[in-house]
Formats: C-alpha cells, structure tokens, sequence
C-alpha cells in the first residue's frame, strides 16, 4: 500500500463518486506529474478533466481500446478507482481483446475479472498498483473516527457483525453486513452496499449497525472497501446509526463532509 514517488506517469481507471477526484489531488501531491484518465459513459464525473492531463472516454469493455490510450500516454502503472455500478456491467459490450480474456476466466467474479485485466495491462508492460496508492491517510486507524461514542451494547454488535461479514466476504457474498442486537438484517450482495443498507435500516427501526471489511486475502489493486458522504447520508436516512469499518483497509473519501453529516445525523463511525 505504499506511495511509490516514482510513479511519475499513472493511468486511472475512473468510476463512479468521488474516489477518482480524491485520488487524482493526491497524486498531484506525491509527484505524479502526469495522469492520464479512462473515463466511462454514465459512470465517471465530467469535472475529472479539470484535474487530470488527458482523459478520454471509453464504453465499459473497451479493454484494448484502454490499452492503447495508455500506452500513448506514456503510462506505466495504472490504478483502479472508483466503482462501475453492476447494470452497466451486464450491458458489457466486450471487445476483441476482452472477449479473449474473457474466454479463458472459467469463474466469473470480481476478483478473477479484475485479476483477468490486471494481468492484460502487465502484458503491455502498465503494472496495476493498488487502488489504496497516495491514498494513506484516508485509512482510518483502530478507534472512534467520526460521531458519538458507541455503547456497550453497540460494541458487542460490532464484534458480532465483524464476525458475519467476514464469513460472508470469503464467501464472496459481499463485504457488508447491518445487524441488530444479535441479529442479521441484511447481507450485502449483488446490489450493493446502499441498497443493503436500505434493506437492513427498513427493519432496524433507527437502532441498526452496518459492518463493511475486507475480504480474506483481499487484492487491493481493486474492490477496495470505501466509504464516503453517500454511504453516511443512505445510513442516517434509513435509520443506520453506525458505521464500522475495518481499520487500515478502509477508504474513507470525503472526510470533512463526512465528519459533518456525522456530527449533525447522529451517525457513528468506529474502525474495528
């Protein structure tokens, strides 16, 4: 997870939210000197061009088109950040470098995929670094991070719901659970972490917990766990009043905005 000052040209693999503007600014602030952005239609944030030397914008599945992109650029390492929702993964229009990778991944998760692709870029010579690169000081370490102070009772929620989620993540389920006293209200799966949280919240009746870790093993170089503003502002709305992540492989993006909708919906942040 270091910030390797070297990399003076990076290509960014950009999705959705916030992630890839953060990302972009700290870069800047390690020497990077070059960024050169792939963007992708109803995903990425138009505004990233004011921060990055080049973008250009790419239908999801465009792997060889990428490619080249990078190379013309000069890029060496690349980073993944920022999510591509799961609907516009199922209108995967793959091209003929995709559909090459694709024929020789015989399971198909977010993990062989994302390995899949990694391992398409280092054939051209762009080594994927981890998506938590430059990113350090936006891993909370092991404490109270943001909101009011956890009760004794939410603390044997947190060790509870820890517990769950990690089982569910080597599953490869998902990385999020909310639970209740003891209870499970919700897994996290295919649709995602707010619609989990929605679900979960609905039954929890302002009382609910929702745990987001890492998985087993986890490859950092994509499907880092995040949170930012949207995940505090889907909580509070569906009646979640805390949030733990795991300490030290958690982004959280948006700090200031986060700790301030924190502070004004009651909502805890702890890191586990």
């Amino acid at each position: 997870m270091s910030s390797e000052s070297t990399h003076r040209k990076v290509g960014m693999i950009s999705g959705n939210g916030i992630y890839p503007e953060t990302f972009a600014r700290a870069a800047r602030k390690h020497g990077v000197e070059t960024l050169a952005a792939a963007a992708f239609q109803n995903e990425t944030e138009p505004h990233l061009s004011e921060l990055v030397d080049e973008m250009e914008w790419f239908r999801v599945g465009q792997l060889g088109k990428m490619i080249r992109f990078f190379k013309k650029q000069g890029v060496t390492s690349a980073v993944m950040v920022g999510q591509i929702a799961p609907k516009n993964l199922f209108d995967l229009r793959p091209d003929l470098r995709l559909l090459k990778m694709l024929s020789k991944v015989k399971e198909r998760n977010a993990e062989t995929l994302f390995g899949a692709i990694a391992d398409e870029l280092e054939k051209d010579g762009i080594s994927l670094l981890p998506a938590t690169t430059f990113l350090e000081e936006h891993l909370p370490k092991a404490g109270p991070v943001f909101g009011p102070a956890l009760t004794d009772r939410q603390k044997e929620d947190v060790e509870y719901g820890f517990t769950i989620a990690k089982e569910v993540s080597r599953l490869d389920i998902g990385q999020t659970v909310v639970v209740k006293k003891g209870t499970v209200l919700a897994v996290e799966a295919f649709e995602g972490t707010n619609e989990a949280i929605k679900r979960g919240g609905s039954m929890g009746k302002g009382e609910a917990m929702m745990v987001k870790v890492s998985k087993p093993n986890q490859d950092f170089r994509f499907d880092v766990p995040v949170v930012g503003p949207a995940t505090v502002q889907t909580a509070s709305e569906s009646g979640i009043n805390a949030i733990v992540v795991e300490a030290e492989s958690t982004l959280l993006l948006g700090m200031e905005e986060v700790q301030e909708l924190c502070e004004k919906e009651n909502v805890t942040i702890f890191a586990r």
